[in-house]
């Protein structure tokens, strides 16, 4: 098996700070929570913004810019960032940043989708901000919007005109078409980078069969030009992660996907779940890929070609 790439969601945009005190907000405590991943063993650093004052989801390259320096200066590790954003953001709003600091690797998600994450209200006793309870209420009324369209702009602006590199998170099968869809336009060169996403209401349930199905459907589009990572939405994270080391493919992890260390434990750094899974995957015999080396296996352009 080649190197396992370990992967590492900073804060995302789904978790909100009522969950919980680890989840970084601030620019510095994004910036510090990254780098201690990367110190951990993370060779991509999955990351977002959010408005320091509040925690809410932000776009706003001002914020970006409160930390891409920091992680940069501190680390060598891919910065990789959203496209996603956040369901109640414009496309627009979503490229602002990633248009300006050209990244080595964006994330895209292959398809519109209800995202919903509504049942978390109910896990929740004090709230910290007022923005969190109605945000997250109003997810059963909304949908993530990512239409053909928008995806051949978002392969357009930052692919063919500013050189990054993509992680296709693909939360269903018809995912996997949209991309051979778009391979046939020519529009996606290989190596691809599948990111399997598991655990979203409204997307895949984290379950064993789904995952080998994916990796025989891709095998059967992509032959040998794909690599392949899994992400679980919450306690399924490490199992799922677990097996996907075991077939061969790469993991990510952090609390954007999960809060938890342990049942009841909430992790108290990104850091520590890396350090987890990263014990998991070397005790089953594989070896963790360096920043460098993940940037071959992936064909990246290197972080001399940023803007960060």
């Amino acid at each position: 098996m080649s190197k396992i790439i370990l992967s590492c969601a900073v804060t995302g945009s789904i978790h909100t700070p009522s969950m919980s005190p680890h989840l970084p907000v601030t620019a510095e405590e994004i910036a510090q929570s990254a780098i201690g991943a990367a110190e951990a063993g993370a060779a991509i650093l999955h990351l977002h913004a959010r408005d320091p004052a509040n925690g809410r989801p932000s776009a706003d390259s001002a914020h970006w810019r409160g930390f891409l320096p920091r992680i940069a200066a501190a680390t060598d590790a891919v910065i990789n960032m959203t496209t996603g954003g956040s369901a109640i953001m414009t496309l627009e709003q979503r490229l602002a940043a990633p248009k300006e600091f050209r990244p080595e690797m964006c994330s895209l998600n292959m398809g519109s989708m209800n995202f919903a994450l509504y049942p978390m209200v109910q896990r929740i006793k004090a709230w910290k901000h007022d923005w969190e309870k109605p945000f997250l209420e109003g997810t059963e009324d909304m949908i993530f919007k990512n239409t053909p369209r928008d995806i051949a702009q978002v392969l357009q602006v930052m692919g063919a005109e500013r050189g990054a590199r993509f992680e296709f998170e693909c939360y269903d099968i018809g995912h996997l078409t949209m991309l051979q869809h778009f391979i046939a336009r020519g529009a996606v060169k290989p190596p691809y980078f599948l990111q399997f996403v598991f655990g979203v209401l409204g997307g895949m349930a984290a379950e064993p069969d789904t995952l080998t199905h994916l990796k025989r459907t891709a095998d059967r589009m992509f032959g040998s030009d794909y690599q392949f990572s899994v992400l679980a939405a919450g306690r399924a994270q490490v199992p799922m992660a677990t097996m996907a080391a075991a077939m061969g493919g790469h993991v990510r992890v952090g609390l954007e996907d999960n809060l938890y260390i342990a049942k009841g434990v909430l992790a108290e750094s990104n850091a520590s779940q890396v350090r987890l899974i990263r014990g998991i995957v070397e005790g089953l015999g594989r070896e963790i890929a360096t920043p460098n080396e993940a940037r071959a296996m992936l064909g990246l352009k290197g972080r001399k070609e940023t803007a960060i």
